[in-house]
């Protein structure tokens, strides 16, 4: 059930929870899904400031109910927003949002409400994790022509007059998509949305410690008992190393099994344990060579296997996308977008280098996963990631066509020829003239800075809202 988080002032609505709701909605087996909404009927309604600073209020009135963190907060657009004004103001009213959420440390995270354009617009451009479509509204151009964005979760439907003795009152019906936002069934609890894999973790690397009878590190044996299932055959024995077989037998004898999926705090999204630390195995074994433009089996561990399947993909829909920059832009790492190199992919292939580089440091792997998505660590991740990996524009581009070219790696080329060649079925990418592989290679590295980007936009306009937020709200108390 969707339930407001706010009525504005002068509302006369009285749409907001009241006192004890939440607690008989969940003793009678509903689920709750708040919506914020301040407005939202117009186009002044909507700017940068604005959405930042509904953001930081969603923000405490969500915790005052006590909702759960990870939870999902959906913001609305109740209006029929033109592509030009979702340009000029809704996107940028999205931004403000996602950037006081983030920069509270991302207890809730954001979602929409809207047209079907309106819901595709601020999913793509600003990452919301779901879409709550106001699909009765059939007259709104922006639901006319439009596909159901890839991540609705709610699609409004009908709306009809409830009488329950003297009282009446308008419900909608909507429809929910199996497998989308579940809403949550309790409240207050202490509990973040990693918290199981954190305590997986623990558990597993003190098994590690105990085992006592390998050369490896606790951390190591931890990350090769994740990936052994998934990750463990005789291509990755070749380019990681094998995995300890007795460890694995001892931490089965000791209960364990491996823990496929846990949810990111920051994005809502599902994270796989298996590629995460598979990732992290390759690039703790084998470090970042230190040419910065020369990449190696630990790359092809993570970002690099992940871009040399995502060519196939290109070349397999070349005569749909001949340029292979399009075909980045409109499908590399792409929130609701089903690809060989997803928007998850590109979260495991930043997170398992940042826990590696950090175990290769001296913390453990239970610090380094805590610190990274109970921490904050997951707030900068593809700024860090970026910075520490890719350090430029120019460097990015060298490593994406180092990693599709490069003849001077024996794991490297191996990667190339079985990826590409066999498993793929394509045309390996030396084969093709530079100026259709560059484009490619220039589409992964546009990816890469823009999501760096948009951390960064967050961090710096954060920092100048929030100043101004602040004078505000004390020239306000002065004036009481």
């Amino acid at each position: 059930m969707g339930r407001y988080l706010y009525d504005p002032p002068g509302s006369t609505l009285d749409k907001e929870i009241k006192p004890g709701e939440l607690q008989r909605m969940f003793d009678a087996g509903l689920r709750v899904f708040p919506i914020y909404q301040d407005n939202a009927r117009e186009l002044s309604d909507f700017t940068y400031t604005q959405g930042y600073q509904h953001g930081l209020n969603a923000h405490a009135l969500a915790a005052g109910y006590g909702f759960n963190r990870g939870t999902v907060i959906y913001f609305a657009v109740d209006y029929d927003a033109t592509q030009e004004e979702i340009d000029a103001a809704i996107v940028p009213y999205f931004h403000g949002v996602a950037g006081a959420l983030s920069n509270q440390g991302k207890r809730y995270i954001h979602g929409v409400y809207g047209s079907r354009n309106v819901c595709h617009n601020v999913t793509n451009r600003t990452d919301a994790r779901y879409s709550f479509v106001s699909g009765m509204s059939w007259g709104f151009s922006g639901n006319l022509g439009f596909t159901l964005p890839p991540n609705w979760s709610f699609n409004q439907i009908k709306e009809f007059l409830v009488t329950n003795g003297a009282d009446q009152f308008d419900l909608d019906r909507d429809v929910w998509r199996n497998g989308s936002d579940p809403g949550t069934s309790s409240v207050n609890s202490s509990a973040g949305p990693a918290d199981d894999f954190i305590d997986y973790i623990s558990r597993l690397y003190d098994i590690a410690v105990d085992y006592g009878s390998s050369d490896r590190r606790p951390s190591q044996l931890v990350m090769e008992f994740i990936r052994h299932e998934r990750y463990g055959g005789a291509d990755w024995d070749f380019l990681i190393g094998g995995y300890d077989g007795d460890f694995v037998g001892h931490a089965k004898s000791r209960g364990m099994s491996v823990m496929k999926e846990f949810t990111d705090p920051f994005t809502g999204h599902e994270l796989g344990a298996e590629h995460l630390m598979a990732t992290a195995n390759g690039h703790l074994v084998t470090p970042q060579p230190s040419n910065p433009k020369s990449v190696n089996g630990g790359d092809v561990a993570g970002w690099g296997g992940d871009l040399l399947t995502f060519y196939v993909d290109w070349r397999n829909s070349k005569e749909q996308y001949p340029s292979g920059h399009t075909f980045c832009l409109e499908r590399l790492a792409k929130i609701g977008v089903t690809s060989s190199f997803g928007f998850a992919d590109l979260v495991e292939d930043a997170d398992g280098y940042l826990l590696a580089r950090a175990v290769n440091a001296g913390r453990t792997i239970v610090d380094a996963v805590r610190d990274h998505y109970n921490g904050g660590g997951g707030l900068r991740r593809f700024r860090d990631y970026y910075a520490k990996r890719f350090t430029n524009a120019e460097d990015a581009n060298f490593l994406a066509h180092n990693m599709l070219t490069a003849f001077d790696d024996v794991k490297v080329v191996a990667a190339q020829k079985f990826l590409v060649l066999v498993q793929g079925g394509a045309a390996l990418p030396e084969t093709i003239g530079y100026s259709e592989l560059q484009p490619y290679e220039q589409g992964f590295a546009d990816t890469l800075l823009a999501r760096t980007g948009q951390e960064e936009s967050l961090v710096s306009t954060y920092k100048k809202n929030h100043e101004a937020y602040l004078r505000a709200a004390r020239s306000r108390a002065a004036r009481r």
